[in-house]
C-alpha cells in the first residue's frame, strides 16, 4: 500500500485547479464602423468590453492614402479624447474631417491594467 504525504496531496490538488483566466479588453464596436464610408463625423467612438482607465487611454487620427503624399497625423483643432460610460473612448473633433481615408491608432488600458492597441480605418466621402 502506498501512502502520500499531505504536502503531495495539496500540491496535486493545487495543480488540478486551474487559475482564473484574465481577459483583455476587446473592441466591441465603433462609430464610424471599421472600413465604413461616412459623411464627415464630428466624433469617433470606440466601445470596449471592459472599463477603461481614461488617463492611460488615447488615440491619434492619421489621414492615409492621399496620392503623392505620405500619411500624416491630423492637426485637428479641438481634438480631445475622453471616456464616457466607463467603456467608451470618445475622440471629439473640433471640425469635421475632410474627404479622404483615415486610420485611428488607439491604445487603451482596462481597469484591470491590461493594455491593448489597435487600428480602425474608415473613409470620409
Amino acid at each position: 500500500m502506498r501512502f502520500f504525504s499531505p504536502l503531495a496531496v495539496i500540491a496535486a490538488v493545487g495543480l488540478s485547479v486551474s487559475a482564473p483566466a484574465y481577459a483583455h479588453p476587446k473592441l466591441v464596436s465603433s462609430t464610424p464602423a471599421a472600413n465604413a464610408s461616412v459623411s464627415a463625423p464630428s466624433r469617433i467612438t470606440l466601445t470596449f468590453s471592459e472599463g477603461l482607465m481614461p488617463k492611460l487611454s488615447g488615440a491619434e487620427i492619421v489621414m492615409t492614402g492621399m496620392p503623392g503624399m505620405p500619411n500624416h497625423r491630423m492637426a485637428v483643432t479641438g481634438f480631445k479624447t475622453s471616456v464616457e460610460g466607463d467603456k467608451t473612448l470618445v475622440l471629439t473633433l473640433g471640425k469635421p474631417l475632410m474627404a479622404g481615408s483615415y486610420q485611428v491608432a488607439w491604445h487603451v488600458v482596462s481597469t484591470d491594467t491590461h493594455r491593448i492597441q489597435g487600428n480602425l480605418a474608415f473613409t470620409v466621402k
